[in-house]
């Protein structure tokens, strides 16, 4: 297998060097590019402040785009006169390879939804990495049964059986029409629910063979590697071991093992170790999703989770990490229970029992080793509901845990308790937990990179609350972070949201500005590029970004969307093309 995939590795290379070459060759008479000549081009873009994507520095260059690829990559004003069929003036703009989100949530709206991705595409994302915990391949008779209940999950799971379905799903995504292109983690939870379904437990030696089996198809189907999301259930049922097994599965292939870790908050530093030993003993990088030192009395732990990363890292041990620009997070109103409450899927069941909530209360009281409260860390406070459906509940979106117990008079684990139950769904809700910080001194690491953690729909079509940094995330970045308050330098910042990410998953024709790579360019203007997005009024686009192509395809244009939808999917390292595909 490692013979085949080098082949095919250095087969790419070879395709995509063959096409530079041949592009500088046919536009040049004696080594140096000609500015003009016969060739007509799909697009120019001229007089831009080229970021490559790199770290290097910027200068000003002119670039052509053919079909789905960069052509030719020269200094500003040597393609002044050539003839193209659309030529944009980027004086005053910077010209960067697309931004690839390395947590993209995006999946519904990609196979079912609006694959547009306006949030995203707005903000100059044109590539989505999914796969944090759950992913819809790969599905098993026991996935089938657990979903038994819900008919349109049930006819979705249906579509993507048998050991290639990740393979299918990825395709699926890819016909039902995206703008940015897709790749994805396998989820380490959908794994784990493929074997064990939504029991607690350690997986017996004939399952623990099933995951490792499912993982080995992922990678061969392209996967990027495993994605855990250890605080939610069924992936905070897994143990180490049954990690680190699985990890091992995916070694050959190179993939990653990236991770929303066991714990965030008091136990973070274990959380890192925990991380550290699934790579060292299943021989994987180790990637670490949205680093943050949680809740205010965790703070002072960023130094040293960075120093610890940096020892590991010196020791010889590849681990990185990739954070949102944000001092609050985001997700279910559920994490503030212990995995306990769902096992085997009944939460609401559980709900509903009083001595399962007293059993509940007592753990908040006495959590064991990583059972951490959301809501007790954010305290009420620091707890912004955001969706609900039940009619009685609707009046507290967009308003604090803290109003709401207030109304009802009882405790917060009452009153989260209550509203799950009444809702019978997760809910919606934003944690503010982290520093500013902390979060200026986490960017500046050189093995930091950018994801979004969140999905792109259409802001004008959005009626509930959502987090900001799902219109945000990059634009507040290269706003606030490099122009404002010069945290960041324009090419490095660029090159965490871009090069830093395709090298972590091995893409090798995205994330640079180079002839012969894939045409995913973004043209923004550096002076006026905004977030507008707030926790109080969060559907609101970014602006600034003026243009932007994906696979030569223009996208983005004046800043708004074309509804071209280009996107393509993106493989990882283990994938190759069978014949009974």
């Amino acid at each position: 297998m490692r013979t085949r995939l080098r082949t095919l590795t250095l087969a790419a290379a070879a395709t995509a060097l063959t096409l530079a070459c041949s592009t500088a060759a046919s536009s040049a008479g004696n080594g140096s590019p000609s500015p003009a000549g016969d060739t007509t081009y799909d697009v120019i873009i001229v007089n831009g402040r080229v970021v490559d994507g790199s770290g290097n520095a910027w200068f000003y260059g002119d670039i052509a785009l053919e079909g789905d690829r960069i052509v030719r990559i020269v200094r500003r004003g040597q393609l002044g006169s050539a003839h193209a069929l659309k030529r944009i003036d980027a004086a005053g703009m910077v010209v960067a390879p697309g931004f690839i989100d390395i947590q993209g949530q995006s999946g519904d709206l990609f196979l079912n939804g609006d694959g547009r991705d306006v949030g995203k595409l707005t903000q100059g994302v044109t590539t989505e990495i999914l796969g944090e915990a759950y992913t819809v391949a790969p599905v098993s008779a026991l996935t089938l049964a657990d979903n038994a209940a819900d008919t349109a999950a049930l006819a979705m799971l249906r579509k993507f059986p048998g050991a290639h379905g990740f393979d299918a799903w990825l395709r699926a995504m890819q016909a039902h029409g995206i703008s940015p292109n897709v790749g994805s983690f396998v989820g380490a939870s959908t794994i784990r629910e493929y074997a064990m379904g939504l029991h607690m437990g350690a997986a017996p030696a004939a399952q623990l063979d099933s995951m490792r089996e499912a993982m080995r198809h992922g990678m061969e189907d392209g996967a990027m590697g495993l994605g855990s999301a250890l605080i939610y259930p069924p992936g905070n049922y897994a143990s180490t071991e049954e990690l680190i097994e699985i990890a091992k599965a995916m070694s050959p292939y190179g993939g990653v093992y990236i991770t929303h870790m066991r714990s965030e908050a008091d136990r973070y530093l274990e959380g890192i170790d925990e991380a550290i030993r699934i790579g060292q003993e299943g021989h994987v990088p180790v990637e670490i999703y949205h680093l943050k030192a949680a809740g205010k009395r965790n703070w002072g732990k960023a130094s040293q989770a960075i120093a610890k990363i940096d020892s590991a890292r010196a020791a010889g041990q590849d681990v990185q990490a990739d954070m949102y620009p944000y001092t609050a997070g985001g997700t279910g109103l559920a994490a503030c229970l212990p995995p306990s409450a769902s096992a085997d899927g009944k939460l609401f069941e559980n709900l509903a029992d009083s001595a399962k909530r007293a059993k509940i209360r007592n753990e908040i009281a006495h959590p064991t080793s990583y059972a951490e409260s959301l809501c007790e860390l954010a305290t009420p406070e620091g707890v912004l509901l955001t969706a609900f459906t039940n009619p009685k509940n609707k009046k507290w979106a967009g308003h604090r845990l803290s109003e709401v117990m207030a109304g009802s008079g009882t405790d917060w684990l009452s009153t989260v308790m209550d509203l799950l139950l009444t809702e019978h769904q997760d809910i919606g809700t934003i944690y503010f937990l982290m520093s500013d910080e902390n979060v200026a001194m986490q960017l500046k690491q050189p093995w930091m990179k950018i994801g979004t953690d969140a999905d792109g729909p259409d802001p004008d079509s959005m009626t509930t609350f959502t987090h900001p940094r799902t219109y945000g995330t990059y634009p507040r970045i290269l706003g606030k972070y490099v122009r404002d308050e010069h945290v960041l330098l324009l090419e490095d910042a660029i090159r965490k949201m871009s090069g830093a990410v395709a090298d972590r998953l091995l893409i090798r024709d995205r994330g640079l500005l180079r002839e012969g790579m894939y045409a995913d360019v973004v043209v923004f203007d550096p002076a006026t590029i905004q977030e507008h997005a707030t926790y109080e009024k969060p559907n609101q686009a970014s602006t600034g970004v003026r243009e932007v192509f994906v696979n030569g395809v223009e996208v983005i244009r004046d800043g708004k969307h074309t509804g071209a939808k280009p996107g393509r999917v993106v493989r990882g390292p283990g994938w190759h093309e069978r014949r009974d595909r």
